[in-house]
């Protein structure tokens, strides 16, 4: 190998951020941070900010389970963000609005490295020789703009490393797959993250070739765990907050505006909507709404900041309709208290429009990599989301059980991102 220092191979994820370290040739080392109740290498990606005087410009911060933690011990005095990976290519975010400050996604995003080096245990305090960044095939949104989130990427990750790549992120699982192949294998990795599905079907080599992945096609959607947790929200929560109600404007009868409700339904733009201006629309939606109590639920759970509460309430449902049949859902803040039992098959029910675009754009990858269902040997499933009965059925329906595999789901992306990151000429890996 060519590199000269440690290589870092980066998985900045929707939902959780790993990091992993390679050197000469050996098997990268994954990254423990630093969290309240241990050490772990898994980092929530997630931000804290609350008013404190002792620090510069008198806003504190902190990321990770750290976020988490400073949350909910003062939880209406702080700002939550989370998901914010999700704006990344969104070109009408332009800066959240923190207190009295004004955030671009690339402030955030070095504010969250930086949170993020600091609780590495002095692992990440040098800079490493080359970094390896993923990124999603399709990013997030309903007309993402690739270009926008290269320039925003380019400017968060700038000055952590003498070089920077991307790579996808399922061309990264899909190196770190190969290192537990002993033969030739024609291979389909699907990447489920909280933000986007993506797709890449790679040819690997038998253990020592020159060469030992070879990609052949890629596809993606801006659809996965964060898209299943809206469907959740808009069947159990939204009808309390008043969706599809009405408001008077002089002598007419509105619905009021579904945007709101797409918002609040949305992770990464959930905690915006506590600025001046939304607040204001809100409280003047509610002075003339049919049902103002929907509307002022919907306020008191904005102003409180109750979105992770929401958020753990919804992962929790998800989590157990996974591994069973039925689910309880409760939740409970502002005023609002809603309990229901859902089974996984009206979950299922729920998602289904998501999993037919899922289904159709494994298609795509297929077709771009001019490889047949049949000539695919094994299948490879990581990410969160890779957890789901029914997304996992996808694949078991097509290429059967037998050639599914799956493990790492939340660590695989960085280890082989590092991997890929000792290669001497990154070339066929770069995007």
């Amino acid at each position: 190998m060519q590199t000269q220092g440690p290589v870092l191979g980066l998985d900045f994820g929707t939902t959780n951020s790993v990091a992993a370290l390679g050197r000469d040739g050996a098997s990268p080392e994954l990254i423990d941070f630093d969290a309240p109740d241990g050490r772990d290498a898994v980092f929530r990606s997630a931000l804290c900010f609350w008013h404190d005087e002792a620090v510069r410009g008198g806003i504190a911060s902190e990321a990770g389970p750290w976020a988490i933690a400073e949350y909910l011990e003062y939880p209406q005095d702080s700002r939550f963000v989370q998901s914010f990976k999700s704006v990344a290519a969104s070109a009408s975010f332009e800066t959240a609005s923190i207190f009295e400050r004004r955030l671009r996604f690339e402030d955030l995003g070095r504010l969250f490295l930086d949170k993020m080096r600091a609780r590495s245990g002095g692992r990440l305090s040098a800079a490493p020789a080359r970094v390896v960044v993923g990124r999603p095939v399709e990013y997030a949104g309903s007309r993402p703009d690739a270009a926008l989130a290269r320039t925003r990427y380019d400017a968060m990750f700038a000055g952590i490393g003498a070089e920077i790549h991307y790579v996808y992120e399922p061309v990264g699982a899909a190196y770190s797959f190969a290192s537990r192949l002993t033969e030739p294998a024609t291979v389909l990795v699907a990447d489920f993250g909280g933000g986007t599905s993506d797709f890449s079907v790679v040819r690997i080599a038998a253990p020592g070739a020159a060469r030992r992945c070879e990609p052949l096609g890629h596809a993606g959607i801006g659809i996965a765990g964060d898209r299943f947790d809206y469907r959740i929200i808009d069947r159990l929560v939204l009808p309390m907050l008043g969706k599809g109600s009405s408001y008077r404007s002089f002598d007419k009868l509105l619905e009021i505006p579904r945007g709101y409700f797409a918002d609040f339904a949305d992770w990464s733009r959930l905690a915006l909507m506590r600025n001046r201006k939304t607040m204001a629309e809100l409280e003047q939606l509610r002075r003339n709404a049919t049902d103002p109590d929907a509307i002022g639920r919907m306020i008191a759970v904005i102003e409180q900041e109750l979105g992770y509460p929401l958020y753990d309430a919804v992962g929790r449902l998800k989590r157990a309709l996974s591994s069973g049949e039925h689910a309880h859902f409760h939740f409970a803040g502002a005023g609002l208290t809603i309990e229901a039992d859902v089974t996984r098959a009206e979950f299922e029910t729920w998602i289904a429009e998501d999993i037919a675009r899922i289904d159709q754009t494994v298609d795509r990858a297929l077709a771009v990599a001019g490889v047949t269902a049949a000539q695919v040997d094994r299948v490879f499933l990581t990410g969160g989301t890779s957890l789901t009965p029914r997304v996992r059925a996808i694949f078991a329906q097509r290429f059967g059980e037998d050639a599914i595999a799956s493990g790492g789901e939340l660590t695989s992306i960085a280890h082989g991102l590092a991997l890929i990151g000792q290669e001497d000429d990154l070339a066929a890996w770069s995007v």
